[in-house]
């Protein structure tokens, strides 16, 4: 897989632009723009069609969040986009996973992370544990209609859909969630894959966001 496999990498730090292109070249990985901010990482993936963006948040000229939902703006042929940050908990990052963002990376990462989370979010998965997206969520997200970054009408969802969103975003994994509905994997799979067809999302990230801002579930809500 990693043959074809294109990146894009915005950073406004020369040292962390050379020193991922050199680690993600060094398996095979196709580094095809390195930029410092984000107007030129909008521009990068026009140009190169890349894959998988790796994208700072903070930038000078446009930032990260905003270069973000410019590029994801472009619907599902959209590259993948893994947001950098020195914080693991900051509302920026929420917001790019609002906007479609598929997961972060602390910057310290390290160089078997960094290629491992790269070809994931390629795959098409989202990159991040639950439980963190989880706390992210209920730190930084509104329940109420006109405050909520993704608009979304859960009436389309049966009920099972409902308990798999529900226990999706308390921060369950796939076998968590089998063990839970006793179903097997596939079964669960194929209920998340119908959830983010219905409601238009690009993966279980957005969906846990969902959950918290449509008051599905609510921040410090036990698992039950």
């Amino acid at each position: 897989m990693s043959e074809s496999l294109r990146v894009v990498i915005a950073d406004d730090q020369a040292l962390v632009r050379t020193g991922f292109a050199m680690i993600l070249a060094a398996e095979g990985i196709d580094v095809v723009a390195e930029v410092a901010d984000g107007a030129k990482a909008v521009d990068a993936v026009r140009r190169t069609r890349p894959d998988v963006v790796l994208m700072d948040i903070r930038m000078p000229e446009m930032d990260g969040l905003e270069a973000t939902r410019r590029i994801l703006s472009a619907g599902p042929d959209a590259p993948r986009v893994i947001i950098l940050t020195t914080f693991d908990l900051d509302r920026y990052v929420y917001a790019a996973l609002s906007a479609g963002a598929s997961g972060f990376l602390l910057k310290d990462v390290s160089p078997e992370h960094l290629v491992a989370a790269v070809r994931l979010v390629r795959s098409g998965d989202a990159l991040l544990a639950p439980s963190i997206t989880r706390r992210l969520v209920e730190r930084f997200a509104r329940r109420d209609e006109q405050a909520a970054t993704l608009h979304r009408d859960l009436s389309t969802l049966t009920p099972r859909e409902l308990d798999v969103l529900r226990l999706l975003a308390r921060g369950l994994s796939n076998a968590e969630l089998a063990g839970r509905l006793h179903v097997g994997d596939a079964t669960v799979k194929t209920h998340v894959a119908r959830i983010l067809s219905k409601l238009g999302l690009r993966d279980r990230a957005q969906a846990i966001v969902v959950a918290y801002e449509t008051g599905l579930v609510t921040p410090g809500e036990a698992e039950s």
